[in-house]
C-alpha cells in the first residue's frame, strides 16, 4: 500500500499551491522512480499522444523522456482547483539529446533547445496520490540565448507566475 502524499484533498488554495510546487520539485529531480511514487499504482496518464497506465509504465515513460529531453527544467503554476482536482499550466525548457526533436544527429553535442508549454488536469485519491493526469503540450524551438529557466526554482520564487510566451 502506498503512503499518503500530503497535502491531501479536499484542497484549499494554499494546499493546492503546495501540491503544485511539490510536483515541480519532484519532476526537476529527473528521477523517474521518485516521481512515480506520487501516483497511484494504477495511475492513468494521457501525455500528448501517449496513454500510460501504472507506476512501472510511468518510470519507463519518464526514463525515455529525460534521456531525450536533456537539461530539463520545469515551472508549474496553479490554474484552478476543486475538492480533489487541480489544473496547472506549465513551461519547461530542454535540449534535444537526439539532435533535433527525435531526428538523430550523432555529430551534435549541443542539440536544439525547446520551450514546451502546456496544461495538466490532475485527479487525486483521498490519500493524496494522483490517479489521473491529462497533459496537453506543445514545443517551440528556441535558441540557447532565449532560455530563461536555469535549474530548480529557488524557494524565494515559489508561487511566482511566468510569462505566457
Amino acid at each position: 500500500m502506498s503512503q499518503p502524499r500530503p497535502p491531501l484533498p479536499p484542497f484549499t488554495r494554499d494546499t493546492a499551491v503546495q501540491k503544485v510546487q511539490a510536483a515541480e520539485d519532484a519532476w526537476n529531480t529527473r528521477d523517474p522512480h521518485r516521481v512515480s511514487l506520487a501516483y497511484t499504482p494504477d495511475s492513468e496518464w494521457r501525455n500528448r499522444d501517449v496513454h500510460v497506465v501504472g507506476r512501472d509504465a510511468i518510470v519507463e515513460f519518464l526514463t525515455a523522456k529525460w534521456e531525450r529531453e536533456q537539461d530539463y527544467v520545469l515551472r508549474k503554476g496553479l490554474w484552478a482547483f476543486d475538492e480533489n482536482r487541480i489544473a496547472v499550466r506549465f513551461q519547461y525548457e530542454w535540449r534535444d539529446g537526439t539532435g533535433g526533436l527525435g531526428r538523430s544527429d550523432p555529430g551534435s553535442n549541443n542539440g536544439q533547445w525547446f520551450r514546451s508549454y502546456g496544461n495538466e488536469l490532475w485527479e487525486f485519491t483521498p490519500q493524496g496520490l494522483m490517479a489521473r493526469r491529462e497533459a496537453s503540450i506543445n514545443d517551440v524551438a528556441i535558441t540557447e540565448s532565449q532560455r530563461r529557466l536555469f535549474g530548480p526554482r529557488p524557494e524565494s520564487e515559489y508561487g511566482w507566475d511566468f510569462p505566457v510566451w
